[in-house]
């Protein structure tokens, strides 16, 4: 068994996706064309002080750097850059471009870990980044790579490669920025209508893993509530409060007008391995809906 890729083992176990995205709200995109090592960052080709000083930077901060780059390698002139907040109800992008590696270290982190916005060129436009990064999981490139071509061709203008962003089980995946949606076991055709899709201001529940912006048990809790309610719009929840206690969470959230309390419980399954290249199993965590709840009408 332990000879299948993970995204197959993943399967086997009927293993659901919700509730399984990275929490981050902070995310730093750079353009490096590539090939990327294990570690994107680390092994970059970027100057080694720029690389190590950019990666303590974005530790301390609570950043998390992802290189990019368009499908097929271009080599660009000049780099592209995002700075990204995955606020749930308040998302920014800004982008700009680099000459020299060195002007990444001017980039104003501080304000973008607080969910400020920089100098930098505010955009409404949506990103779509497929994780293509198999020097970190074969999943990842195997089942990533048909993704980005498909994307690449249908979203030009909004679609990367990017590296590493968690989940290799899950391949394909992708990121949509600045909202922070991650979504899993895509194929080409899939990817394409959910881009379609994200346009118009719609999710797609079959295939999303959750919302950085929140962590997993919330994540699980909306993906519950939208699935009950049939509500696919990416405004169309508002999270009002969160309690958690031992492994029980409730979350309130505010949908078209009405508030309803959603209760979930974490439970683990048996260790299994999780990527192509882990070494141990580790359990996995699950969320089981406990029960709805209608509340009354929101103050105001």
């Amino acid at each position: 068994m332990t000879d299948r890729p993970c995204s197959v083992r993943s399967l086997v176990r009927s293993e659901p996706m919700y509730g399984t995205a990275s929490t981050v709200r902070a995310f730093l995109l750079v353009e490096v064309p590539g090939p990327w090592g294990q570690d994107a960052l680390r092994d970059a080709r970027i100057p080694p002080h720029i690389r190590t000083a950019l990666r303590q930077r974005c530790h301390a901060l609570g950043v998390r750097p992802l290189l990019i780059r368009r499908h097929g390698r271009t080599a660009p002139t000049r780099s592209r850059v995002f700075l990204a907040y995955a606020d749930p109800h308040q998302p920014w992008l800004e982008t700009t471009q680099v000459d020299q590696p060195e002007e990444l270290l001017d980039l104003d982190l501080d304000a973008l870990a607080a969910g400020r916005t920089t100098d930098l060129q505010l955009t409404d436009q949506s990103l779509f980044l497929t994780c293509t990064h198999g020097r970190h999981d074969r999943c990842c490139a195997e089942r990533g790579r048909p993704v980005a071509a498909a994307l690449a061709r249908s979203h030009p203008a909004e679609s990367w490669e990017v590296s590493h962003i968690g989940g290799d089980r899950f391949a394909a995946n992708l990121l949509v920025l600045p909202d922070g949606l991650y979504y899993g076991r895509l194929a080409p055709s899939t990817a394409v209508a959910l881009a379609t899709r994200h346009r118009a201001g719609h999710l797609d529940l079959s295939h999303l893993r959750g919302r950085s912006g929140y962590g997993f048990a919330v994540q699980a809790a909306e993906w519950f509530l939208r699935s009950e309610l049939e509500v696919t719009g990416r405004r169309a929840l508002r999270l009002e409060a969160s309690t958690a206690r031992d492994a029980l969470t409730e979350a309130t959230f505010v949908v078209e007008g009405r508030r309803w309390r959603v209760r979930v419980a974490r439970e683990e399954t048996p260790p299994a391995l999780l990527t192509c290249g882990a070494q141990r199993p580790s359990p996995i965590p699950m969320h089981e809906l406990l029960r709805f709840e209608r509340l009354g009408e929101p103050p105001g």
